[in-house]
């Protein structure tokens, strides 16, 4: 039996220039499961993402899924496309096994921790204060370098990890310090500034954080969960109940921190380059 795929939709086009297309996954004619794929403009040129794959029960562990993903990443180099993207639900084991065997690799995952009733106490000698306008200026010029950096580390080119943290800096912080349901907190010790964190409102989650960061000559000492139970606090503040966050693969020790405080993977976001 063979599996193609096959269009039900034109090809579209969204304001933000994005192209996608609909698919049905389909064995000698017979729909039997869909995909869809997609470009994303927030990564700038040459980044697709397969949105959707489904395939009907009865014809799973035939192969099906891994003959219509192949088949997306042609449709996607047709259209330029330089590599692939894919999030995967940290419970769907078929989806992981399946991208793994396919040679996707974890890029990033997100994970989410069901908050305390109570806010931690931060430990002794660990004071927080907001930041000031001069420390975020200073901030974000260098959060921009290193935000940059990390996605090309993680296989996107420079153009296209410029485009990404731009645009997600822009969308994140379109009125900086001042963006509404936006916090910035500096942790000190002793009333030496050793770090910050970067929580917000998420309509998705509750509360999330985006950056955390102890300075480079206060590290190994703990303030990184001090800043976590800090960005807790925050959002009990706030009046949220869960606090999510994402982090890099190959970031050992923030994944060891962070499952050490109860936060549980949600979805693991994977790629592959398209040769």
């Amino acid at each position: 039996m063979t599996t193609t795929i096959r269009p039900t939709q034109p090809l579209q086009h969204d304001a933000s220039g994005a192209r996608s297309r609909a698919y049905d996954v389909c064995v000698n004619r017979r729909r039997v499961g869909l995909i869809r794929i997609a470009t994303m403009p927030r990564f700038g040129p040459g980044v697709g993402t397969i949105r959707a794959l489904r395939i009907d029960e009865d014809e799973r562990r035939k192969g099906r899924g891994a003959i219509a993903v192949l088949a997306a990443e042609e449709v996607l180099r047709g259209w330029g496309c330089t590599q692939v993207t894919i999030t995967v639900p940290a419970d769907a084991a078929a989806g992981l096994r399946l991208s793994a065997a396919l040679g996707y690799r974890e890029r990033s995952r997100n994970m989410v921790k069901q908050l305390p009733t109570e806010p931690p106490a931060l430990p002794a000698a660990a004071t927080a204060r907001p930041m000031t306008g001069a420390e975020f200026e200073s901030w974000q010029h260098a959060e921009l370098a290193e935000y940059t950096q990390d996605w090309i580390d993680r296989g996107l080119t420079a153009e296209q990890a410029r485009t990404k943290a731009a645009a997600d800096n822009r969308d994140n912080l379109p009125d900086g310090l001042a963006t509404p349901g936006t916090w910035f907190r500096v942790l000190e010790h002793d009333g030496t500034a050793v770090g910050h964190v970067w929580v917000a409102r998420r309509d998705d989650i509750g509360a999330f954080v985006y950056d955390v960061k102890v300075a480079q000559e206060h590290r190994g000492q703990g303030h990184g969960r001090s800043l976590m139970l800090l960005a807790e606090q925050v959002a009990l503040g706030a009046g949220q109940i869960t606090l999510g966050l994402h982090v890099f693969a190959g970031n050992t020790p923030a994944l060891r921190l962070y499952e050490s405080l109860d936060y549980a993977a949600t979805q693991y976001s994977r790629y592959k380059l398209l040769g």
